[in-house]
């Protein structure tokens, strides 16, 4: 018999709306924070693959409610974006009714997948009642000397009219075109603003530590930060008073180089370059700026580069050496210009063998047809042949700053952050020009400063934001002054770097807290940080590295009282189409959970993506396997029917309970989702196998276990049992450690028939280790030595017996 899923779901949905049952409450000492990382609401709205990772959390989140936790699970949208902008472009709507349409959409298919979110706690990033805290956030990130504008190469989309980030860009033959709308992009000097990131690169890396993260995200955070010791060396340029500084960090090989390369943007390369080389560089800069430093740094692709036609001292050999551009120097890391020790280093390796530049070892290597990047002796060397790495380090450092060559620095590849997009669709900046120049803070009693109603947006046409059209919000009277408005905007990511202390603010739907009142800091002592945050791959480095500096920030200024947003973190797989394929709409190949919801139930879409396998990892779509689950749910239902429960305790199903109870406790604690799952079925698998009434306490345990999973059955299940109140409302079942099933056994010894001895092993032991054991027990042992042996037998988990004349 199956259940009818669309009468039971829209009843227990209507239930719970109604009686408020999954309100965050504030009863307990125990609290959990589980935290999905928030959608964009795109017209599309989800496919069966979006709901994994949330599912996963409120599987967790439901436990923990039923363990007596005090749980925020909240949701909102991260509403703010170039999508709604181009729409609005294109039609001359306003993008906040486009995406207001969008978040009714994602609302309606979250609340039929029956997750236990405090829809109170909505949040949407695009909203004034947010980001007014987004744009007091940022006046407290310049009052720290952290936020500044300034000039700063960018990607330049002229058809979307904006800057874009090297995420949002796609390189095609050669060229840099924008993953919406598909516009060339190139590189552009622009006036940025841009948030200082790198004075926190230290305590970024270093937070890393105590974190509960995969470490495959920690290396990617570390390797994005990425921290370098070593000198800065002042190579001089030939018969000239300028000297070109280079950032090492193998100052002791500098007797191995043999070229010195700058990056195309560095800022003297003019006045470097000879007449004869100039049209022919010139070329090559204009051609590095299609490319993205993505793309420069991509070790796969031939290096490409120009010699210059000049040359530099190298300070230790006082050798001329050849001065070349090549676009895989990046400008922004080091000080733009790289010495060439082509024999020690794997790039320039490959562009000195290109190029036929000379390749001196200066480390002893067996193989000279490659670069050795090992450990061995100084050789061609001067004052450090035959010393190691180490100690070569440390004299020629010492030789370089007691000379004035140079001087110690610790690098990072991390970039300051350009948070300037040229779109309308944005937080507006909480600043003013004065008529001098000069920057301003609005006050904050003025916050928040919101987008102007316009009736159509454009692109201005001068590289501006749309906003630059609308001159009487741009110009203004402020406190009696004539003052400018910025016209440029935050990029989507501001409103995401501090959304999980949004959802501890709100008291109803975009209604927050002022963040710096002694009630926020109440509060945050209560809920941070984040107990388990799910996400997908694709933020791992700069959504977490972003909202850990901003987090990191508010510590310091006394806003919040922990180091780190988030304590545990998992990255959930994919769901793929059913060949493999990642599932989007332009392959057309998507499955919408509204149909799957329709035609399986929402209960059977829950447990088939939490037992299609480990969370973390990706699986395409099966429908067989839905069908199972929808299948199992069903066989579940009957089991209501066909037995009878009773008060009374038979003890037939003590151990297998228990053992379920613990197992699934325990691997939920985990986030083993999947093998929970299998040990429900366990349960099941057992209670089918009995034939007198199944005891109700352990039915009632089962249910709440399976609510997690399956909340709209089990809540009907449990009602079916006469229960008053909601399941998700009752405690989590606990094990009885007396009755758990053992994994040792006590396995007889038999010789002629006569009982000899007993051991204990563990289960499963095979046949012949079972023998093994029983002939090296003393008092075995000896009767068997007294007689001839003539059959032995073990029966696994049971017996061994010897046969003897």
């Amino acid at each position: 018999m199956e259940y009818s899923h669309k009468k039971i779901e829209k009843k227990w949905q209507k239930y719970w709306e109604e009686n408020n049952i999954y309100i965050t409450t504030e009863n307990s000492d125990k609290k959990a924070y589980i935290l999905d990382m928030f959608p964009y609401p795109s017209g599309a709205g989800l496919h069966v693959g979006h709901p994994k990772g949330y599912i996963a959390t409120d599987v967790f989140a439901r436990m923990r409610k039923l363990q007596g936790y005090d749980v925020l699970h909240p949701i909102g949208y991260d509403a703010f974006g170039l999508p709604a902008e181009q729409y609005a472009i294109k039609t001359g709507n306003d993008p906040r009714e486009f995406t207001e349409k969008n978040i009714n959409i994602f609302r309606k298919q979250l609340k039929i997948l029956g997750f236990s979110y405090d829809y109170n706690k909505e949040v949407n990033t695009s909203h004034p009642g947010y980001y007014k805290t987004t744009q007091w956030i940022f006046q407290q990130l310049y009052k720290q000397g952290l936020a500044e504008i300034r000039y700063a190469n960018v990607n330049w989309c002229e058809g979307l009219g904006t800057v874009l980030a090297n995420e949002e860009v796609t390189v095609k033959n050669g060229k840099m075109y924008s993953d919406i709308g598909d516009f060339e992009v190139v590189k552009k000097p622009m006036k940025q603003w841009v948030l200082k990131i790198t004075e926190y690169a230290d305590k970024l890396l270093d937070g890393l530590d105590d974190l509960d993260w995969p470490n495959s995200v920690k290396e990617l955070q570390r390797n994005w930060i990425g921290r370098s010791e070593g000198v800065v060396l002042n190579f001089k340029v030939k018969d000239s008073d300028q000297d070109i500084p280079v950032f090492t960090t193998r100052p002791d090989t500098v007797f191995g180089a043999t070229y010195l390369v700058l990056a195309p943007e560095y800022e003297l390369l003019n006045k470097l370059v000879s007449e004869d080389k100039r049209k022919e560089v010139n070329d090559y800069i204009d051609l590095a700026k299609t490319k993205t430093d993505i793309q420069r740094q991509d070790d796969s692709k031939e290096k490409t580069g120009l010699f210059i036609g000049n040359y530099v001292i190298n300070p230790f050999t006082n050798e001329e050496i050849p001065l070349w551009v090549a676009d895989y120097v990046l400008n922004d890391y080091g000080t733009g210009a790289v010495m060439g020790v082509a024999a020690h280093d794997v790039r320039d390796f490959e562009f000195a063998t290109k190029f036929s530049l000379p390749i001196k070892f200066v480390i002893e290597a067996k193989d000279m047809s490659k670069a050795f990047v090992g450990e061995g002796p100084h050789i061609n060397s001067d004052f450090l042949n035959g010393l190691l790495k180490d100690e070569a380090k440390a004299l020629i450092t010492k030789k370089i700053v007691d000379n004035n060559l140079g001087y110690i620095k610790v690098n990072y590849k991390l970039r300051d952050w350009l948070f300037s997009r040229q779109r309308f669709y944005g937080e507006p900046f909480p600043v003013i020009f004065l008529e001098d120049g000069q920057i301003a803070l609005i006050d904050e009693k003025d916050l928040p400063l919101e987008l102007p109603k316009t009736d159509y947006i454009k692109p201005s046409g001068t590289g501006e934001s749309p906003l630059a059209n609308i001159k009487e919000w741009v110009n203004i009277k402020y406190k009696g002054k004539k003052v400018t408005r910025e016209t440029n905007t935050m990029p989507q990511w501001a409103g995401s770097c501090w959304y999980y202390l949004a959802y501890i603010l709100t008291t109803s739907p975009n209604n927050l807290i002022d963040i710096n009142s002694k009630e926020a800091k109440e509060l945050f002592k209560k809920w941070l940080p984040v107990d388990l945050y799910v996400g997908g791959q694709e933020h791992a480095t700069l959504h977490l590295l972003y909202a850990r500096f901003w987090h990191k920030v508010l510590y310091d200024i006394g806003v919040v009282p922990t180091k780190e947003p988030f304590q545990r973190l998992i990255n959930q797989g994919m769901i793929l189409a059913d060949n493999g394929e990642k599932m989007s709409k332009s392959k057309g190949n998507t499955i919408n959970p509204d149909e799957i919801v329709e035609s399986h139930g929402a209960d059977t879409l829950r447990l088939y993506e939490m037992f299609m396998g480990p969370i973390e990892a990706s699986f395409p779509w099966a429908f067989n396997g839905l069908d199972g689950a929808r299948k199992w749910l069903d066989r579940v239902y009957r089991m209501f029917d066909k037995f009878d429960f009773s008060q009374e305790n038979n003890g037939n199903l003590d151990s297998v309970y228990n053992e379920v109870v613990k197992k699934v406790t325990n691997m939920i604690e985990d986030c083993k989702m999947n093998t929970a799952v299998s040990q429900l079925m366990v349960f099941v698998n057992a209670v089918y196998k009995e034939t007198d009434p199944i005891y109700i306490d352990y039915i009632k345990g089962f249910l709440k276990m399976l609510s997690v999973y399956a909340p709209h059955l089990a809540e009907e299940l449990w009602e079916k049992l006469g229960q008053k109140t909601s399941v998700c409302l009752d405690n989590w079942p606990n094990f009885d450690e007396t009755k758990l099933v053992k994994d040792t056994v006590i396995i007889a010894v038999q010789v002629n028939g006569k009982l000899r001895a007993t051991f204990e092993t563990s289960k499963g032991t095979s046949k012949e280790d079972l023998l093994k054991k029983a002939k090296e027990i003393d008092k075995v042992k000896e009767i068997i030595l007294d007689g001839t042996l003539l059959k032995e037998i073990a029966v696994i988990d049971k017996i061994v017996s010897f046969v003897l004349k």
